[in-house]
């Protein structure tokens, strides 16, 4: 089926499984690329970092250093999004919005040269009342505003 769809000119995949994506990776040309969608450990991360394109769901400094780390051994640039937590579900990762206000302002991310912070991403909750997840969102799309005007506002890449 991906071989179907590069056919069609996609070149952009997404997987949610390190494992899955490394079975995937050996098997297909080297110019496509990987955005890795799901929550991702710090132990995972030796294993993606020389093909992997965007990680969408960094949810701590720790797993950021650890991408930085491992993309500085490539010598690439790694492109992330930070992972907000909005939703009610307790269960769901990412950073509270002033634990990610906190860790914006210590700026340790800044000296970071092989990461590239690049937005914001969440998940709602899963539930069928669009209100709730339209709140959420709505949220998160504040806090995007907030973010970008104070810290990349400068940024086409943000």
């Amino acid at each position: 089926m991906l071989e179907a769809c590069i056919e069609q000119g996609i070149t952009v995949f997404g997987e949610n499984k390190v494992q899955e994506m490394c079975d995937k990776i050996e098997n297909m040309p080297s110019d496509v690329n990987w955005h890795m969608i799901g929550h991702l450990q710090t132990n995972k991360v030796k294993y993606i970092a020389p093909y992997i394109t965007m990680i969408h769901a960094v949810d701590s400094l720790r797993l950021m250093q650890e991408i930085e780390k491992h993309a500085a051994k490539h010598n690439r640039i790694i492109d992330v999004l930070l992972e907000i937590h909005v939703a009610k579900e307790e269960s769901k990762y990412g950073f509270k919005l002033d634990q990610c206000r906190t860790f914006l302002e210590e700026g340790l991310w800044r000296n970071m040269q092989h990461v590239r912070i690049c937005g914001i991403m969440t998940m709602a909750s899963f539930t069928d009342d669009t209100s709730v997840v339209s709140e959420e969102f709505n949220t998160a799309y504040s806090f995007y505003k907030e973010v970008k005007e104070k810290y990349f506002n400068e940024s086409s890449d943000f």
